[in-house]
């Protein structure tokens, strides 16, 4: 009996929801075209606005018959509900149209000129010294199982002998069988922020991701849209475009009223914004106090292979006089577009919709969406707020993942619906039976250049190489992980050069000694071989590349036998240092002698102590339970680094000292272009040897046919410069480099051009010391220019540089380097 019972009771829930389940599309009855951001008011008083695409979708708790839609322009019209898909047809005005369009066309534009004007007086970035708030956010991949017929279908293909039965396809039935139960994906969060002018940041106090017993930090940093509404550039779904309130909006984007409405009791116009420069530009809604020029709502949208929706919802505090962002709302869905998508700022791409619109058939990827909400609530203006930590903007507490169900029903906006409390149930049964956590991990380190085997990530660094002296080198070599150990790690790696046939290796250690500061001390030993002249910043990232270009045509070399005791710390705000003292055995592998107060040194002692750090004083940073994160990359970027030699220790040969330092700066543009500027300058003083100066990475054969001299460029190596032509004790470098769209001549060639310039200066003191080797310096400076045809097909590319100015060589030919080059894309091409 009580089977039948929930059988029946399923069922009639099920009929209640079709009947309060309003879906449609609005278009005008002449054209057949969709309207978009039309105003539906159902007969209870519920208001809603179709999307871009005229489609709407609404679930109401309360019972309505009837609803009333109106469009500017057109003759309101109202419709009797029924629980179908409805198509709904509006008919035009026929009495002075166009002279309507262009007078709410006027008033709209004053009304965004009045809401530019007053936006410091709405923002509450401005206007406010200090809020505090909580917001509770949920995050889901899911489908409307409504949407999806759900049968069995029969695969048919056609034959000489006409169409026969190939096959059972039950997939949108399996598929509506899971999404009837549950989501694909779902993770929640509770944070609370904090504003104090000129700094706002989030502390995350409870994480739950299903399938995952600890969350993908990654996650909490992704801005899906922007915080604020009134930035001169919103960000949607990590994607920046100029905002429609924007300074000089009114021209790049057109505007009208739609209607007016009333939110919390004020009257707001409701103007329709488009981009009329860009077909895949913002559009969307803005709904505008009529009294302050506030925003009181606003609806973004971009349409294209995804169309992606980001709304702000606000509530008004009549005693400030200002409107607080109450509700956000964000979501995914495919879309259809004759051009390609990019979303993550470019850094994935989607291909154009190539369907002749013949195939009716969809797929379960056209009916999955991905959706974001984000409610706030304990909303506090104007009171005493102290940020602990100011220069981290996202802090994830240690016991975030630990808290118990009361704190989630305490937090939640009611309680989870059924189908979301079984997304974490089966989820993480899935996960754990899959160990889908281990093979995420697993995923990370390949992608950086690690195996790991256990508790030890081997380094694919180090299985083959190959350059001029060493020819193939083999090896291996990694570092503990942490199923060692989160405090200690052990690093170690031997190599073998088939030309030298002599054995490389290093061994290190380090414990940790500070997890906020992610703080290690350590020490290593290395017997190795070095590039001459060849200075890095010890600061610099680890970097795993399917190849490095440039040691290939290397033959100039010296070993070294180092020994290193190191500082490794980010405690500075927004810094990343490395301190360390170490001692090196030199011996140059190639004819070289340095002279030196009347002795002539083979080889030589150098102990030294050094300061390497990295300041990024526009990023913003995340604090993990696991270390911090840089989760804005911002610019300019400044590295610094000085090493000084120490007298009289450890049998120390020479007293010398070397200053470096680098700006990188980067900036996107709105339609797609990339343009950067490096700089990096070096300061030698006191007797130091060749091998440690400066040779402003040359990448150019010293070949007499250029097609012999053809290789793999660098990243921001000077291409027509020989190598070992040029030394300095003080240079200063230039790089400018600015990127095109990519272009499209066929559908798999999509090359992006790139123009770059380089130019260097420099000079040697005491020359005269240095003995062995012919070389030039840069006192009248050296400048190349070059095209780069990046991406031309799967990563592979072509790319031209041409030399001049003094140093410009007296044969054509030598002055020219043609350059192959790739690029790692992990976009979806």
């Amino acid at each position: 009996m009580n089977k039948y019972l929930f059988g029946f009771l399923f069922l009639f829930s099920a009929m209640l929801n079709a009947q309060t389940a309003l879906n449609g599309i609005v278009k005008d009855a002449s054209t057949n075209k969709s309207l978009p951001f039309a105003n539906i008011e159902l007969d209870n008083g519920t208001k809603i606005v179709s999307d871009v695409d005229g489609k709407f979708h609404f679930v109401s708790k309360e019972n309505f018959t009837t609803f009333t839609v109106s469009f500017l322009g057109y003759e309101k019209k109202i419709f009797t509900f029924n629980n179908i898909y409805q198509t709904v047809f509006l008919s035009k005005k026929t009495d002075n149209l166009d002279e309507v369009i262009v007078s709410n066309k006027n008033k709209a534009n004053g009304l965004i000129k009045k809401v530019i004007a007053n936006k410091d007086k709405n923002n509450p970035q401005k206007k406010l010294n200090s809020f505090q708030f909580s917001t509770y956010n949920k995050l889901l991949v899911s489908a409307n199982p409504d949407s999806i017929s759900g049968k069995i279908d029969s695969v048919f293909v056609t034959t000489s002998l006409g169409k026969m039965f190939q096959k059972i396809d039950s997939s949108d039935y399996k598929f509506k069988k899971i999404i009837d139960k549950q989501h694909l994906f779902l993770a929640e969060k509770i944070s609370r922020f904090q504003f104090a002018k000129p700094t706002i940041k989030e502390t995350v106090i409870g994480s739950k991701m299903a399938g995952f017993n600890e969350p993908i930090y990654e996650y909490f940093g992704f801005e899906l849209q922007s915080f604020s509404i009134y930035d001169e550039r919103y960000k949607l779904f990590e994607t920046k475009y100029k905002s429609p309130i924007a300074d000089n909006s009114l021209a790049e984007y057109s505007f009208k009223i739609n209607d007016t409405v009333s939110i919390d009791n004020r009257q707001t116009f409701v103007i329709h914004f488009k981009n009329k420069l860009k077909r895949k530009g913002l559009e969307g809604l803005l709904y505008i106090d009529s009294q302050n020029f506030a925003v009181a709502k606003a609806v973004m949208r971009v349409r294209g292979v995804l169309n992606i929706t980001g709304i702000h919802e606000f509530s008004y505090y009549p005693e400030n006089d200002i409107w607080f962002q109450t509700k956000k709302n964000f979501k995914i869905i495919k879309g259809k577009s004759k051009e390609a998508t990019s979303i993550l700022g470019g850094r994935i791409s989607f291909e154009a919709d190539t369907n002749d619109g013949n195939q009716n058939t969809k797929e379960s990827s056209d009916f999955t969406y991905l959706a974001s909400e984000t409610e706030t609530y304990n909303v506090q203006f104007n009171t005493t707020v102290k940020i602990k930590k100011s220069f981290i903007a996202v802090d994830v507490k240690e016991d975030a993942i630990h808290k118990n169900e009361s704190f989630w029903q305490e937090n939640r906006n009611g309680k989870l619906d059924l189908r979301s409390s079984n997304t974490y149930v089966v989820l993480d049964s899935i996960a754990t039976a899959n160990q889908l956590e281990k093979k995420i991990r697993f995923g990370r380190k390949i992608i950086n250049g690690y195996l790991p085997f256990g508790f030890f990530d081997f380094d694919l660094r180090y299985l083959l190489s190959f350059n001029n002296f060493e020819g193939f080198r083999f090896g291996i070599g990694g570092v503990t992980n942490e199923q060692f150990s989160k405090k200690y790690k052990i690093d170690a790696y031997t190599a073998y050069g088939l030309k030298d046939e002599t054995v490389k290796y290093h061994l290190g250690f380090a414990a940790r000694i500070g997890n906020f500061s992610n703080t290690w001390i350590g020490a290593s030993y290395t017997d190795d071989i070095r590039e001459i002249a060849s200075t890095n910043f010890a600061i610099d990232k680890r970097v795993f590349k399917l190849y490095d270009p440039r040691p290939i045509n290397i033959s100039t070399f010296y070993n070294h036998k180092t020994w290193r005791g190191f500082i490794e710390t980010k405690i500075i705000p927004k810094t990343e240092s490395i301190w360390q003292l170490s001692h090196s055995e030199i011996t140059p592998l190639f004819g070289y002698q340095f002279d030196y107060n009347g002795k002539v040194f083979d080889n030589f002692n150098i102990t030294s102590a050094m300061v390497s750090l990295q300041w990024n004083p526009f990023s913003d940073y995340m604090q993990t339970p696991n270390g911090k994160l840089e989760i804005e990359k911002r610019f300019p970027k400044f590295t610094f680094q000085f090493t000084k030699s120490l007298p009289n220790i450890l049998e120390n040969d020479f007293d010398f000292g070397k200053i470096d330092f680098r700006i990188d700066y980067e900036k996107k543009y709105l339609n797609g272009q990339k343009s950067t500027v490096l700089a990096q300058f070096g300061y030698a003083f006191g007797a130091l040897p060749l091998t440690h100066l400066y040779n402003t990475s040359p990448n150019n054969l010293t070949k007499d046919n250029l097609l012999q001299r053809i290789t793999i460029a660098g990243k921001n190596s000077f291409e027509t410069m020989f190598f070992n032509e040029f030394f300095s004790s003080e240079f200063a470098m230039l790089q400018l480099k600015h990127g095109f769209k990519r272009i499209e001549i066929f559908k798999k060639v999509k090359p992006q051009l790139v123009m770059v310039t380089r130019m260097a200066w420099g000079n040697l003191e005491n020359s005269q010391r240095h003995l062995g080797i012919e070389y030039k310096t840069l006192e009248q400076g050296f400048f190349e220019s070059g095209i780069e045809l990046n991406k031309i097909f799967k990563g592979f590319g072509l790319s031209g540089f041409y030399r001049y100015g003094p140093n410009q060589l007296s044969r054509l030919e030598d002055n020219i380097a043609v350059k192959l080059n790739f690029v790692l894309d992990l976009g979806l091409d």
